[in-house]
């Protein structure tokens, strides 16, 4: 008998959609069918697929009783509301990152799907990708001794104004913090857990600049220290990724391919996808069986699609979920105490944030 298929509708139809979901839903034909899309404005949609049903409305979508799953793509300040109509009318939720523009939010959120007894998990995908999947094996096998510092940057240049771009607008969730730190601070959090304060410096450097463009902040976690950083002005970036040990260093450039290779219009296929090319390998330098090494460490596999497959085992064979709502609620809580901390210019106590398991 068949393996039983998980019907999904995909709210927004923007690059969130269709470069990170639809690929992978309509990919994995043997786990999930692609139902419905609720596109706002425009026929796009119905265009590009004209066989799934379209929608204009929230509402509509989660009435609809042959859906089990809904994918939130949408604007920061529809997350909330959208995700609490899709569990209120019994379905599961994937909710793309940031998982609400509040704690408060979160926290509702939280507890909601708690009571539905349905699935919400936030898609943070740069947990498959190939750079944290050789980092992870590195931490967990300790080829770098105990870890003292660990910088992550995640840095672009658009000197220009996004036409239209809500995310560049003064509105409740832009910016970069809210945008790109979700990545990083997710990373951090899964890596060494609860930080006992936070030092942030938030700015908006660019001329157009309505909302911070430019993050750096300071996660303390006593013997450790974590940066996270991304700005928007920088042409020739460094490392990615540099971790310092008692016994070594990993310097990682570069970055997984298969974002690009998704805009470029690519399936999700082949032996080798998410591979990385060899000279953006990282550097280990380090001490291994006595002897001192320095040489490329090969890089994990990426896979975007493995989050829809572990999803699947969540939502059919009650496998835990392992992007769990709460750490959506940690996440959101580190944003806000990094604003608290770039305003008032001082350190801020990591406090309020839930105890769970990463």
């Amino acid at each position: 008998m068949p393996p039983q298929k998980i019907r999904a509708g995909l709210v927004g139809f923007g690059i969130s959609a269709k470069v990170f979901h639809l690929p992978f839903i309509t990919s994995l034909s043997g786990k999930y069918e692609l139902v419905s899309i609720l596109q706002r404005n425009g026929n796009e949609a119905r265009e590009k697929y004209p066989s799934i049903k379209i929608v204009r409305n929230i509402d509509e979508l989660v009435a609809d009783p042959e859906m089990d799953l809904v994918v939130i793509t949408t604007p920061n300040d529809t997350h909330f509301p959208y995700t609490k109509k899709a569990l209120e009318a019994g379905k599961h939720v994937v909710l793309e990152k940031p998982f609400t523009n509040t704690t408060v939010e979160a926290r509702q959120l939280v507890n909601i799907a708690k009571h539905s007894g349905k699935v919400l998990s936030v898609y943070q995908n740069r947990r498959y990708v190939s750079d944290f999947r050789t980092m992870k094996e590195i931490l967990d096998k300790k080829m770098l001794g105990e870890i003292h510092e660990f910088e992550a940057h995640y840095d672009r240049y658009r000197m220009e104004a996004r036409p239209a771009a809500w995310r560049e607008a003064p509105l409740p969730g832009s910016g970069i913090l809210y945008d790109l730190g979700p990545h990083i601070i997710d990373q951090a959090l899964y890596f060494f857990g609860t930080p006992s304060s936070v030092t942030a410096d938030i700015r908006m450097q660019r001329p157009h600049a309505k909302v911070d463009d430019y993050f750096n902040l300071w996660l303390d976690y006593g013997f450790t220290k974590v940066i996270l950083h991304a700005g928007m002005l920088v042409r020739e970036p460094g490392p990615r990724y540099m971790i310092q040990g008692t016994l070594g260093s990993f310097i990682k450039y570069g970055e997984d391919p298969q974002e690009a290779r998704l805009r470029a219009g690519d399936p999700p296929v082949g032996e080798d996808w998410g591979l990385e090319a060899e000279e953006i390998f990282g550097l280990i330098h380090t001490e291994k069986d006595g002897k001192i090494i320095r040489e490329k460490y090969p890089s994990h596999k990426g896979s975007y699609a493995d989050y829809y497959h572990e999803l699947y085992e969540s939502i059919m064979n009650g496998h835990p979920v392992k992007e769990k709502p709460e750490h959506g609620f940690n996440t959101i809580r580190i944003i806000e105490l990094a604003m608290q901390s770039h305003k008032e210019k001082r350190t801020v106590d990591c406090t309020e944030l839930m105890d769970v398991e990463y």
